[in-house]
């Protein structure tokens, strides 16, 4: 009885897999997640260690400034989709 239950579960969901998998909820189910304010200083820092001045959010692109421990202030680009990091 179970199996027969089980079978039927696997059965109707995957059914309704194949009838949604046309619809947006599923293509941003699949989508892979913007990065974060967090994790972009966190992908700035391990290129430039320092302190954090500021974060600005610039269509796809975060920009953390970061002050150096010799002082120098330097911008460090992080790419929201793909976390591609380009330094100033």
């Amino acid at each position: 009885m179970r199996t027969v239950f089980l079978a039927f579960s696997l059965v109707f969901s995957s059914s309704l897999i194949f009838v949604y998998s046309g619809n947006s909820y599923a293509k941003d189910a699949t989508k892979k997640a913007e990065i974060s304010k967090k994790q972009a200083v966190v992908i700035a820092k391990k290129l430039e260690n320092g302190k954090t001045l500021k974060i600005t959010d610039q269509n796809d692109i975060y920009t953390v400034r970061i002050l150096k421990n010799n002082g120098h202030v330097v911008d460090v680009h992080v790419n929201k989709k793909t976390g591609e990091v380009k330094k100033d």
